[in-house]
């Protein structure tokens, strides 16, 4: 059977996330309004089938959740990104007006989607704060670094180091005030979705090392398709818990359940990574190229996790909140 346009790996990344807008698939339900674990199941499935794309689709999804929490609707047919990264004190930051307009200026990292958005979510140094801002990606405002992603891994992502070159920031174009994006609600919550993509990954690269099992497979081969399965199986329902929380308290804190969450997923795709490599051998690794894609693909991409120092973050929230749950 042929996999529809927005699953076959031969279409490319952009044209099926264009299909997926056009067919309204990534119109996706609100966190916090209801049906949370229908939204992150969608995430997952995407990220299931392939993680570039859901990457994405994750990052549009998430900025039209953040503009409606802003009280804004997202511009249809648009294809949206959200660019927040600042690592070692990178980043854009809004200049003037000194008699001029303002605008935005300086190199913004990990920008996926770099070539395929239309419009970005980012993250800008102000006087008074970093403050989020609603821009045009186009040249020869936006100018994505072809040089600065060096490894096949997440390729189809597209993500790039992007170059605003005094890009005009008007005053309807700024979304919330100073701190705005990080104190809402919807912050934390985010989080959730990404690991649902995660998750959906690490099941899909399972499923697809089962289909080159062999008829009888050995007791190892079988303990370790066990442990991944447990374990998948257990932050899956860690996820819909945490998805039932939101919903029953949309307004609420949920930045210790969603670390929870994401420190679980996070171990499971670890092991995913180890085990499955384990569990084949050499053969299916050196020739089924879509596995392969998806062990790089899907190493990268937690990679968005930052390992122990959350881990730490993690006990360190557990200890304030007085103990394990």
């Amino acid at each position: 059977m042929t996999p529809p346009d927005h699953l076959s790996t031969d279409v490319p990344v952009d044209s099926r996330l264009r299909t997926l807008l056009a067919a309204g698939r990534l119109d996706l339900p609100l966190p916090g309004a209801g049906q949370t674990t229908r939204r992150w199941q969608e995430l997952a499935a995407l990220g299931r089938a392939d993680l570039a794309l859901a990457r994405l689709a994750e990052g549009h999804t998430d900025a039209v959740a953040i503009l409606a929490e802003a009280g804004r609707p997202a511009e249809p047919g648009t294809l949206y990104g959200v660019w927040a990264a600042r690592p070692g004190g990178t980043g854009a930051d809004l200049h003037g007006p000194r008699g001029g307009e303002t605008v935005l200026h300086g190199t913004v990292r990990f920008c996926s989607g770099a070539h395929l958005v239309d419009r970005a979510l980012v993250v800008a140094g102000g006087p008074d704060g970093r403050v989020l801002v609603d821009v045009p990606v186009e040249p020869p405002g936006a100018r994505p670094d072809p040089d600065s992603w060096n490894t096949p891994a997440m390729a189809a992502a597209d993500t790039l180091d992007v170059w605003f070159d005094r890009v005009p920031v008007g005053r309807d174009d700024v979304v919330g005030g100073p701190g705005w994006y990080t104190a809402r609600p919807g912050f934390a919550v985010g989080g959730g979705g990404v690991a649902a993509v995660w998750q959906g990954g690490a099941a899909g690269l399972l499923h697809r090392a089962v289909t080159h099992l062999p008829a009888a497979p050995d007791a190892h081969q079988l303990a370790h398709l066990g442990e991944l399965d447990a374990l998948l199986s257990a932050t899956d329902a860690q996820l819909d818990r945490l998805a039932a929380d939101v919903d029953a308290d949309p307004f609420g804190d949920h930045a210790l359940g969603v670390a929870r969450a994401r420190c679980a997923v996070e171990r499971v795709v670890r092991e995913t990574l180890d085990r499955v490599p384990r569990m084949l051998g050499a053969g299916p690794l050196s020739g089924d190229a879509e596995l392969a894609r998806t062990l790089a693909d899907l190493g990268i991409y937690v990679r968005q996790h930052h390992g122990e120092r959350d881990h730490a973050a993690l006990g360190a929230a557990v200890l304030a909140a007085g103990g394990a749950s």
